[in-house]
């Protein structure tokens, strides 16, 4: 039966719509007694990179490969005992998914990842994180050669490219497939006895290598190595595949060796405070941001207060530097289930209430500095400062971690229409106003990359991340977008 109203409209409108969404998250295992239970261990972990749905591939000598694939969350599937028994074997891998290709908002479960293929050497799944840019013509010469698609997601293009490999095992099939392949990717893939990790050649979305006793373990992030107690070892480099058997690992390089160009963004939201990247905590880049933002954007106020929780790593690196106090203005509600009551439309229309109280004891009378990580739609900003001046605050000033979001991401990020982002059509004056706050400033370009540890800032004719959400210089074409329609930005 087709529900009166969405789900969506009362648990994540409009806070969470006006959120990038974190992509998706990819894990695997192999050399455990149980691959099935390490991976949704480490899907758990990973679960902040995609709420949607979540699957898991795994393969036993014995009963070969099976699979599990649901919508929602993993500990509302993975941790059932008569699930879990389905999926026996000491090889696995999963994958947490937010659609960023493919039937967004009408995902099917033929959509849900990881896919598996059936080779005449053996099957394969595969599990990726990022979007594939030339998707649309790939799959376009793939159906007229007679490929016959299962799922609306680009994913899917890997797998038959594989099947039309002419190379005799897995990971050469691999590496042919790939070479066709433009965007960004992070895959973790599985045979029956191989699990392998690759990074696309700009390394844009993150992939760690771990070791858990005599095993070993490939994950989006060091978070989901922390979950099952394995040892963090080193980041798949980027341009990197390996493959891992119970004879150890080796490192292949199938592509043109390019300037890396890793997501500055998942330094600022994507990736887990407690995560690490490029061998730096996650956490104190946070941190790092929020004291270049109070450099760059000092104000006379009484307190610094995060939008939870995004915000609160900057919020006390601004307070820090400022010397201004920080405390807990808003108070995030925890236990925003997926059952909760059958919400009426006076509920729905409550919106960023139903996740986010003000302390109002806290903030009345006070001039209130507000930390978050972005500004997208600029709904949810509207939003929470409306609620903190209706606690009684004297003055509302917002500082945003991030530069201006004002261009769509096509490498894995799920981000609005560019006429839709708030900063594409406005000035920051102008955004200031629409909001109706007191002031409004974001860290700089430069800011924010001094803050991930480049000194100098940025370098204009070759940056050394993928900043095109801010400055709209995208490191792959993204051609099925432009053949749609999309202009770039002018060459300057």
């Amino acid at each position: 039966m087709q529900d009166s109203f969405p789900m969506t409209d009362w648990r994540s409108t409009p806070f969470d719509d006006d959120k990038l969404k974190e992509e998706c998250g990819v894990f695997g295992v192999v050399g455990v007694s149980s691959a099935a239970n390490f991976t949704a261990l480490g899907l758990h972990a990973l679960q902040h990179r995609g709420q949607e749905a979540g699957g898991i591939v795994v393969h036993d000598p014995d009963q070969g490969f099976n699979s599990v694939r649901r919508f929602g969350y993993v500990r509302d599937t993975f941790t059932q005992q008569d699930v879990m028994d389905t999926l026996p074997g000491p090889i696995g891998i999963g994958h947490v998914r937010y659609s960023t290709s493919g039937s967004k908002g009408a995902t099917a479960i033929r959509d849900v990842q990881p896919f598996f293929g059936e080779f005449a050497m053996g099957g394969a799944a595969i599990a990726h994180n990022g979007n594939i840019t030339n998707a649309a013509s790939l799959r376009r010469e793939l159906i007229e050669r007679g490929s016959i698609f299962q799922s609306s997601s680009d994913s899917e293009c890997i797998i038959h490219l594989m099947a039309r490999s002419l190379q005799r095992n897995i990971p050469e099939r691999m590496k042919d497939a790939l070479r066709r392949v433009e965007g960004a990717f992070s895959i973790v893939a599985m045979t029956r006895t191989k699990l392998i990790g690759v990074r696309d050649p700009l390394g844009v979305r993150p992939l760690m290598l771990g070791q858990v006793g005599d095993g070993w373990v490939l994950a989006s992030e060091t978070c989901a190595l922390d979950i099952i107690g394995a040892e963090f070892l080193r980041e798949v480099e980027p341009g990197e595949m390996v493959v891992i058997t119970a004879d150890g690992v080796t490192s292949h390089r199938p592509f043109e060796q390019k300037k890396s160009r890793f997501c500055i963004f998942e330094h600022v939201y994507f990736s887990r405070p407690d995560s690490i990247l490029g061998g730096q905590s996650v956490y104190s880049t946070r941190e790092a941001i929020g004291r270049e933002l109070a450099k760059e954007a000092p104000v006379d106020a009484d307190m610094v207060c995060p939008v939870p929780d995004s915000g609160t790593p900057a919020a006390i690196g601004y307070s820090l530097e400022s010397g201004i106090p920080y405390a807990m203005g808003i108070i995030r509600n925890q236990y925003m289930g997926r059952t909760f009551i059958e919400p009426s439309e006076s509920i729905r229309n409550m919106g960023v209430r139903l996740k986010l109280n003000v302390n109002r004891a806290l903030v009345r009378g006070k001039r209130i500095i507000l930390v978050d990580d972005s500004v997208v739609r600029g709904t949810t900003s509207r939003k929470i400062k409306e609620m903190i001046l209706d606690a009684g605050a004297a003055e509302v000033h917002f500082r945003i971690a991030s530069p201006p979001t004002a261009w769509p991401c096509f490498y894995g990020v799920d981000t609005p229409q560019r006429e839709k982002l708030l900063a594409a059509t406005m000035t920051a004056e102008e955004m200031r106003t629409h909001l109706g706050v007191d002031s409004l400033k974001f860290i700089s370009l430069d800011g924010l990359y001094r803050a991930v540890g480049e000194k100098n800032g940025r370098d204009p004719a070759s940056p050394q991340y993928c900043d095109a959400c801010f400055s709209g210089d995208y490191p792959v074409e993204p051609s099925d977008q432009v053949e749609n329609g999309f202009q770039l930005k002018a060459a300057e």
